[in-house]
């Protein structure tokens, strides 16, 4: 860092008792930008003045002046004795339960794709001209593009005077007004109530009821969440309690999501695996959930089920029966059931469909209606949506116990508010445009559009990765990605266990360095013992989800061959 980015015009004017205009560029009312909106001056050093100047060795003096930390250069801290003072914060002092945290869907081999990136933009060489990152669900990075509508009007609220502008639709403008109306000041900028904007709470509430065929819904279950992560994390820290045998215990599904079991680690919580059946299109089986709930109540107590419909990383879509089933047995042991349901809009196997976990529940009748607690979640980041970035979602609860509910709203109360632009986006996707509005054949047309691309997608990451001897893959019912099962030779597996890897890990990190192909281990998402995996989207256009494809069976085909000579 140079002397004169060191110095601010305001540390010259407290070391020389310079007056304000000692450097000429003050940003008062008066202050200009070149076009472009930046300033000609760049901003690691002083800007020119036309009234004053200072020399090298006033700058000099100024800055020997300032103390080591005023001049933002570190400075050692020294004890008594002279030695130096050792760090408050280290990895033997912060909290242990965030060492334990993993995320491997952005893990090393993420961490590799982002330095080959690096690396190939030196104009280093390999045998790959780009890295395709298909390790995860980012529809937008990927090339999706964005509803027309939807960013319409948030482009409307965020900008109120383009609400003048005619070349906006008045069925955007109208949404837009209706959103404003409800912030602070009109405006995104201000904080909403804790649970959320009440509008779009009560448009939520609407869209359940359309959704469940006529369930009542009431806007007070509704939170609206920074995502759907938020609501299950917020949800989760209500269930973990107690020690020992009396640690609260949350059953998740194998293969999972990163984000549970990273979660449970943090918070201390027990992981009680319940493995979906692979030989069964990823199902849930209710003898494994009895095996798995009668295990852990030998060393923690089981208070939540979380099941991810339909599923990530597998695909799959849960049929009505086998929701019901699981619902009796949440019944049964007194387990607390959160419905991951983020993919709800994609589903593309012949035969499937989507059942929400609270329409199931209602139609069972009183006896499960009015007792099994429910907390299902919904997200703008996915679907034909994508919107990834904004960070807008919702939760609904049932039949939660009203003071328990009163905590709740406590602790969503300490981040203040989910994204403003979020809340206003999950707004225009529980409430798109309707018949007869301008904007509606538009939205149709992109919705419709995007679904069954991802429908052709499914269908064809299927075909190909079957045809690859040694790979096997499930029909990708629904959600974004496969999950298909991989042979690895014992040779491989041995050298991965020599380099103190995972073989699957292995394999993943050898096709990302001889192809740019960036997947996740089924490691990272847990899978029974001896068997091998990796998860891919299925985002990517067409045409390059095509040759990612190719090349993942042209990889294999030569690894296989390597690792078996």
């Amino acid at each position: 860092m140079s002397a004169t980015s060191l110095l601010s015009p305001r540390n010259l004017r407290l070391l020389s008792g310079a007056p304000r205009g000692f450097l000429g560029a003050s940003r008062g009312p008066h202050h200009h930008h070149q076009s472009g909106g930046r300033s000609s001056s760049s901003p690691l050093t002083c800007p020119p003045s036309s009234s004053s100047s200072v020399s090298p060795s006033t700058m000099c003096r100024a800055l020997s002046s300032l103390t080591t930390s005023r001049r933002g250069l570190p400075k050692e801290k020294m004890s008594e004795n002279g030695l130096p003072r050792p760090k408050v914060l280290t990895l033997d002092t912060m909290n242990p339960t965030v060492k334990m945290v993993e995320y491997a869907v952005r893990g090393p081999i993420v961490q590799r794709a982002v330095e080959l990136e690096k690396e190939l933009s030196e104009g280093i060489e390999k045998p790959f001209a780009e890295v395709i990152k298909a390790n995860i669900g980012d529809a937008h990075a990927m090339g999706q593009q964005p509803i027309t509508f939807f960013r319409q009007v948030l482009a409307l609220c965020s900008y109120p005077e383009l609400l003048n502008d005619n070349t906006f639709p008045e069925d955007a403008k109208n949404r837009a007004r209706r959103i404003l109306q409800s912030c602070g000041g009109f405006s995104m900028g201000a904080y909403s109530p804790s649970q959320g904007i009440d509008s779009v709470r009560l448009d939520v509430a609407n869209y359940i009821e359309r959704r469940d065929g006529g369930v009542p819904c009431d806007p007070e279950n509704i939170y609206l969440t920074t995502g759907a992560s938020d609501g299950i994390v917020t949800m989760l820290k209500l269930l973990v309690c107690g020690q020992g045998m009396d640690c609260t215990g949350v059953m998740i599904s194998i293969p999972q999501y990163p984000l549970y079991s990273a979660a449970l680690a943090e918070l201390g919580a027990v992981q009680i695996n319940y493995y979906l059946n692979e030989e069964n299109c990823w199902s849930m089986d209710i003898h494994e959930l009895q095996r798995a709930v009668n295990e852990a109540r030998q060393h923690c107590h089981p208070r939540a089920l979380c099941v991810i419909n339909p599923g990530n990383p597998t695909g799959q879509v849960q049929s009505r029966q086998c929701i019901e089933d699981v619902i009796r047995f949440a019944a049964k042991e007194r387990l607390f059931l959160m419905a991951d349901e983020v993919y709800q809009d994609n589903v593309y196997a012949e035969g499937c469909q989507f059942h929400s976990f609270k329409k199931v529940l209602f139609e069972m009748g009183p006896e499960y209606s009015e007792s099994v607690e429910l907390a299902s979640f919904h997200s703008t980041s996915k679907c034909y949506m994508g919107e990834c970035g904004f960070r807008g979602g919702y939760m609904e609860v049932i039949n939660m116990d009203d003071d328990v509910k009163a905590q709740l709203t406590k602790l969503v109360s300490v981040r203040l508010c989910a994204p403003v632009p979020g809340q206003a986006l999950m707004d225009l996707v529980v409430n798109p445009p309707q018949p007869g509005e301008p904007s509606y054949n538009c939205f149709i047309k992109e919705r419709t559009a995007t679904l069954s691309a991802l429908a052709e997608k499914a269908k064809l990451t299927e075909q190909i990765l079957n045809t690859v001897p040694g790979i096997r893959c499930n029909p990708v019912q629904g959600a974004m990605y496969s999950f298909p099962s991989i042979s690895i030779p014992e040779k491989a597996v041995q050298e991965a266990l020599e380099k103190g890897q995972q073989p699957d890990m292995f394999y993943c990190m050898k096709m990302l360095e001889e192809t740019g192909i960036c997947l996740v281990p089924g490691s990272g998402f847990g899978q029974k013992d001896g068997t091998y995996h990796f998860r891919m989207t299925i985002l990517p256009p067409i045409d390059k989800l095509t040759i990612l494809l190719n090349k993942v069976k042209t990889f294999h085909q030569k690894f296989t061959q390597q690792y078996s000579s």
